[in-house]
């Protein structure tokens, strides 16, 4: 049965996430957050959380940015093959949505139109949109606005099959100590595995927006996430980068099939506000 959905559905409901994803923290990285708080070792550490958790009090109280940098607007986009669309097309919504939220919203526009010659687009569009066909006659939009602090610490290694699990683990704690205090700690670290150059960068980037605490169903995956967590927090960053027992909240893999040739691995990492809110339209 085909289900007919108008696009400035999709468009309002866009609006409205850009807007709330920036003001409040989703509820499992509020939780991550008061955890952290309260087990964390180091006095500085733990006056530093205690800074940030009044800094996200008074945010959502006085409606301003959770975080000053209010991101490139990246979304995932699951369409039901059942789904027909009316009035603009998807992209065109998706885009007024971004650009009612930023500037009705009050929120920073951080958007050049291009890369070299820099001119801000005003409304932070275009958004970056990633589409899967799915099962369903419904769209699920997850929403995660990307400031560039954390993105900047960005890594893919290429590595030979050879390097395996221990090349994986190696490759990650590279890109965390690189990172340091650049990627706004304490950190959520995204990992794709498999896959191509192009793929494993997008497993990473969806990983960022699987709840916190949440880990992978493959036995052996799950395992490295505890395992990481616990080496990347021994590495000593701390919030702030200022030392500590808390330098990340969580390590959220992602993993694919590749090529016998290849181990495609790369780390998007997120600073304290993880932003992430999903809506099924």
């Amino acid at each position: 049965m085909i289900r007919t959905i108008n696009t400035k559905e999709i468009t309002k409901n866009v609006k409205e996430m850009c807007i709330e994803a920036n003001h409040y923290l989703s509820p499992d990285m509020d939780a991550a957050m008061k955890k952290a708080t309260a087990e964390e070792k180091s006095e500085l550490g733990k006056k530093i959380l205690n800074q940030l958790q009044e800094n996200l009090k008074i945010a959502g109280e006085e409606m301003i940015p959770i975080c000053q940098d209010t991101g490139m607007a990246v979304f995932f986009v699951e369409i039901g093959q059942d789904v027909h669309f009316e009035g603009d097309l998807i992209e065109d919504a998706i885009n007024e949505g971004v650009r009612q939220g930023y500037v009705e919203g009050y929120l920073r526009k951080s958007v050049v139109a291009d890369p070299i010659l820099r001119e801000n687009t005003k409304d932070n569009t275009p958004a970056v949109i990633h589409y899967s066909i799915v099962a369903g006659d419904k769209v699920k939009i997850t929403f995660a606005p990307k400031g560039f602090g954390s993105e900047n610490m960005s890594r893919v290694f290429m590595l030979k099959p050879a390097d395996g699990i221990e090349g994986v683990k190696n490759a990650i704690l590279t890109a965390v100590k690189d990172a340091g205090p650049n990627a706004c700690p304490p950190m959520v670290v995204g990992v794709g595995v498999g896959g191509t150059f192009e793929k494993c960068a997008l497993l990473a980037k969806k990983a960022l927006t699987r709840p916190v605490g949440e880990h992978s169903s493959i036995e052996y995956v799950a395992d490295m996430e505890k395992e990481m967590l616990e080496k990347i927090n021994q590495l000593g960053i701390g919030p702030g980068g200022l030392g500590g027992t808390t330098t990340a909240l969580a390590v959220n893999i992602n993993t694919y099939p590749t090529h016998i040739a290849g181990l495609p691995v790369a780390i998007n990492i997120c600073c304290h506000v993880n932003r992430h809110i999903v809506r099924v339209v």
